[in-house]
C-alpha cells in the first residue's frame, strides 16, 4: 500500500506532520479529515522499484464483492447510517484489500465525499458498472434496491463464470496429462528402448522420428524452455493488444463445441448488465456505455461504441445492434419490442435468463460430450509413441525367427 506523506493542522491549532498508509491519495486525504485534521500539504512517499515488484495484493473476488454488498443493503435497510455499516463490514471482512478499501471509503464519506465519488479511487475492485449503480441510487435515494440488484448481478455473474471454468477445466487437464506422459516418456522410457536394441536394426520412419525428438529434449532442453517461454511471454503481450484480444477472440468463438458456450455467455452477461443499469435508473446512454466494456468482448464493446453513436443520431437501439451481427435474433427481437412497449429492462432480463440456462445446460452436457473425444485423442497420442517404440523390437524378433 502506498505511504503519504502530510502535513496538517490540528483542531487545537497546533501543526503536525507524519505519515500514512493509503490506497491512493484520496483516501489518504479522507483518512485525515476523519481525524479531524485540516489538510496544508500531501504527497506520496516513493518506494524503491525492488520494494514494488516483491509486492502482492489479494484481489477481491466477485463472491466477496457479491456478499459485501447484499450485507450493505440489509444494514442500510435496517436503518444504521452508510458510514457505521461500512465500517462495521470493513473489521468483519477476512480480505485485508477489502478491509482497507471500505475503511478509507467510509473515512471519505466522514470527510464529505460521496459513497461514489470514494469507490473511484478503487477500481481493481468496484468497476465503472458498480459505480454507476450506486451513483444512480444516491441521486434518486434507492441505495439500498440498488444494492440488492447489483448483488443479485453479481451472483449471477459468478455463476456463469463458474460454469464456463467447469466445462474448461476438463479438457485443459486431460490435455496438460497427455503432455506430461509423453513428455516423462521421452526422457526416460524411449531412451531404455533405445539402448535394448542392436546397432545394426533398421529404424521405421516413425521410430526415429520418436527417438529424435527424446534425443533432442535430453540434449537442448534448456532451449526448450526458452522457447517456450518466449512464446508464452510474446503470446500474452500479443494477446493484451487491441488486435491480438480480437483476433482470440474471434478465434475462440469458432472454436468447436466451446465457440457456442463463449458467445452465449457474452450475450448473456451483456443483457444482464444492462437490465440490471435500466432497472437502476441508468440512462440508456450511460447504461450501454458501461454495459459494452462489461460484457468481456471486444466484438460487443465495438458494436455498443456504434449503437450509442447511431441512437445520438435519432436511431434505434436494435437496428445498430442487428448490423453488427454479434446478436442473436431473439435479443434484437426482445430490443425492438422492450423500446415500442416501454419494459426494455424486464425484456432484456428475460433474455439473460433463457441465455444464462443455454449456458448451464451445455456445460453440464460439455462433459459427457467430451470425453470420448479427449480419449481418443490421449489414446492416440500414447497408443501411436508405444507402437513407434515397438515396431524395431518385432522386427528383431521376426529376424531372428
Amino acid at each position: 500500500m502506498p505511504v503519504y506523506s502530510y502535513q496538517a493542522i490540528e483542531k487545537s491549532g497546533a501543526l503536525t506532520s507524519g505519515q500514512l498508509e493509503a490506497d491512493n491519495e484520496p483516501a489518504a486525504i479522507g483518512k485525515l479529515r476523519g481525524q479531524g485534521l485540516t489538510l496544508l500539504e500531501i504527497g506520496e512517499v516513493r518506494s524503491s522499484p525492488l520494494k514494488n515488484l516483491l509486492r502482492l495484493r489479494r484481489g477481491v473476488k466477485l463472491g466477496e464483492l457479491c456478499l459485501f454488498s447484499r450485507q450493505l443493503a440489509s444494514m442500510l435497510d435496517a436503518g444504521i447510517p452508510l458510514t457505521r455499516a461500512l465500517f462495521t463490514l470493513s473489521r468483519q471482512s477476512d480480505n485485508p484489500t477489502l478491509r482497507d478499501a471500505l475503511d478509507n471509503v467510509a473515512r471519505s464519506i466522514e470527510g464529505g465525499m460521496g459513497f461514489s465519488d470514494a469507490l473511484k479511487g478503487y477500481p481493481g475492485i468496484f468497476n465503472d458498472l458498480y459505480i454507476n449503480m450506486i451513483q444512480a441510487g444516491e441521486v434518486g435515494g434507492t441505495l439500498e434496491e440498488i444494492l440488492k440488484q447489483l448483488s443479485e448481478q453479481l451472483e449471477k455473474e459468478k455463476n456463469l463464470r463458474d460454469q464456463i471454468r467447469t466445462a474448461s477445466v476438463y479438457p485443459l487437464t486431460i490435455l496438460v496429462f497427455a503432455f506430461l506422459v509423453i513428455l516423462m516418456m521421452l526422457i526416460f522410457v524411449v531412451p531404455a528402448f533405445e539402448k535394448m536394441l542392436p546397432g545394426t536394426v533398421k529404424l521405421p520412419l516413425p521410430t526415429r522420428i520418436v527417438f529424435g525428438a527424446s534425443a533432442s529434449i535430453r540434449e537442448w532442453w534448456f532451449l526448450y524452455v526458452l522457447a517456450a517461454a518466449g512464446t508464452a511471454l510474446g503470446s500474452r503481450q500479443y494477446l493484451r493488444s487491441p488486435a491480438g484480444s480480437r483476433a482470440w477472440e474471434m478465434a475462440r468463438f469458432r472454436i468447436p463445441v466451446f465457440g457456442p458456450l463463449f458467445h452465449k455467455a457474452v450475450v448473456a452477461r451483456f443483457c444482464r448488465i444492462l437490465s440490471t443499469l435500466l432497472s437502476g435508473g441508468i440512462p440508456i446512454l450511460q447504461a450501454l456505455d458501461s454495459a459494452g466494456p462489461a460484457a468481456g468482448s471486444k466484438q460487443v464493446e465495438d458494436a455498443v461504441e456504434s449503437t450509442i453513436e447511431r441512437i445520438q443520431e435519432g436511431r434505434s437501439i436494435a437496428g445498430p445492434l442487428e448490423s453488427s451481427g454479434m446478436f442473436p435474433p431473439m435479443v434484437i427481437q426482445m430490443v425492438a419490442v422492450g423500446e415500442e412497449s416501454g419494459t426494455l429492462a424486464f425484456l432484456l432480463g428475460r433474455v439473460a435468463d433463457f441465455y444464462e440456462a443455454e449456458v448451464a445446460s451445455i456445460t453440464k452436457n460439455l462433459t459427457s460430450l467430451i470425453e470420448p473425444l479427449m480419449v481418443i485423442f490421449v489414446g492416440t497420442l500414447v497408443g501411436g509413441m508405444v507402437i513407434s517404440i515397438y515396431l524395431p523390437i518385432f522386427t528383431v524378433v521376426t529376424q531372428g525367427r
